[in-house]
């Protein structure tokens, strides 16, 4: 069974690292540094099975209008077991407990499971626009 939980102490930061900076592909590179920050200015989901930390997600969100869903990463060992959709599960309740009027992400290889929970194509991405910054 997992469990998911928004409590920070309970993540295991080196592991979160680990895997955003070495396996994740929106994120290679990432330094601790930069981890320690985001996970300190976002909500922070952890998933958890038989006291393990199988999973993460991160929302960074004013808590009233806006939710951007980022880093949702499982285990390659955990993968097939549910976690992704636990983790959503939490996400999903969390901007819905927030009042939010919109959710985003962005995903190369999972809109199925982002499908499951509403998401859909930008309806209108003619109005978005990015800028991004060498770093």
């Amino acid at each position: 069974m997992v469990t998911v939980s928004t409590d920070d102490s309970l993540l295991d930061v080196d592991l979160v690292h680990r895997w955003l900076s070495e396996d994740a592909y929106w994120s290679l590179g990432r330094t601790r540094d930069q981890v320690d920050r985001s996970l300190a200015h976002s909500v922070n989901v952890g998933a958890y099975h038989d006291g393990r930390q199988v999973g993460f997600l991160r929302i960074v969100t004013d808590r009233a209008t806006f939710a951007w869903v980022c880093d949702v990463y499982v285990d390659p060992a955990a993968r097939g077991h549910a976690v992704g959709k636990a983790l959503m599960a939490e996400c999903d309740r969390l901007c819905t407990s927030y009042g939010v009027r919109r959710a985003i992400l962005a995903t190369a290889d999972a809109h199925g499971l982002y499908a499951r929970f509403g998401f859909t194509p930008l309806a209108d991405a003619g109005r978005w626009m990015e800028r991004t910054y060498e770093q």
